[in-house]
C-alpha cells in the first residue's frame, strides 16, 4: 500500500523512560536499593551513566567483574523492578516534554511511544501525564522481550498506518534507541538526560542534544535530509 504520510511530515516515535519521563533518579534509587538487597556497593549517577548498557546482565558484569548466573540475573531484575514502580508514581516529565508533544501535534506531525516498560503498566502512566491524546500509538512490552527495543521498534512500526520509515526518527536516550532505529530504516536522535553519558551516546553515531526542543529540531533536519552534528 502506498504510503499516505504528507510530504515534509516527520514522524517521531518517543522513548519513555530517560527521554519522555524524567526517571533517571528513580531509576539509580531502584538500582540501589536492588544492589543493597544484592550485596553490591552502591554506585553513583556519573558511574550508572559511564557503565549502563543492553543487555542488562552486560551492565552487571562491567559492576561486577562477571557476567552474573541467571538466579542473580532474574533476582536483580525483580529487585531493581520492585523498587523502581514503587518511586515510578512520584516522578515527572522531562522539562517541556508536554510542550514539545503538543507543539508537534499542532504542527501537523505524527508521533508514536514505542518503550519496553511492561504495556499494562505503560499506558496508564503515559494517561496520567496527560499526554495520551498526542500519540498516533502507544506500545510496551507485552511479553518475551529476547528481541529487545529492535524487535519491539519493528513491530511499533509495523502497526503503524501510512508511516514512512525514512521519514521516521527515533528519539530515545540510550545507545539501543539508536540500533532499534537503524533496524527498521529510521534515523534517531539520542537525548543526554537519562541512562547513558554523552561519550557513550556519541559512540552511535547520530546526533546527541541536551534538550527535547532540541531533539525535535534535530529530528526534523534529519528527515529531511539535512546532515548535521
Amino acid at each position: 500500500m502506498a504510503s499516505t504520510q504528507r510530504a515534509g511530515i516527520t514522524h517521531i516515535v518517543w522513548d519513555w523512560n530517560g527521554t519522555l519521563l524524567h526517571d533517571i533518579h528513580a531509576v539509580l534509587d531502584a538500582t540501589n536499593a536492588a544492589f543493597a538487597e544484592a550485596g553490591l556497593p552502591s554506585i553513583t549517577l556519573e558511574r550508572y551513566r559511564d557503565l549502563y548498557c543492553v543487555p542488562v546482565p552486560r551492565f552487571y558484569e562491567r559492576l561486577m567483574g562477571r557476567m552474573p548466573t541467571d538466579e542473580e540475573w532474574a533476582a536483580m531484575d525483580a529487585m531493581f523492578h520492585r523498587h523502581y514502580w514503587e518511586r515510578a508514581e512520584g516522578v515527572g516529565l522531562t522539562d517541556g516534554a508536554a510542550e514539545v508533544l503538543a507543539g508537534r501535534q499542532t504542527a501537523g506531525h505524527s508521533q508514536s511511544l514505542c518503550s519496553l516498560a511492561p504495556h499494562d503498566l505503560l499506558v496508564p502512566l503515559v494517561r496520567t501525564h496527560g499526554i495520551d491524546g498526542h500519540f498516533l500509538r502507544v506500545d510496551g512490552s507485552t511479553g518475551d522481550n529476547s528481541g529487545g527495543k529492535a524487535a519491539q521498534m519493528a513491530r511499533h512500526l509495523a502497526a503503524l498506518e501510512n508511516i514512512d520509515s525514512d521519514r521516521t526518527v527515533v528519539v530515545g536516550d540510550a545507545v539501543d534507541d539508536a540500533r532499534a532505529a537503524a533496524h527498521v530504516g529510521a534515523k534517531a536522535v539520542l537525548y543526554t538526560g537519562g541512562s547513558h553519558s554523552r561519550a557513550s551516546l556519541e559512540r552511535a553515531g547520530v546526533p546527541v542534544v541536551d534538550s527535547l526542543a532540541e531533539a525535535v529540531d534535530a529530528a526534523d533536519r534529519i528527515a529531511s535530509g539535512v546532515h548535521q552534528l
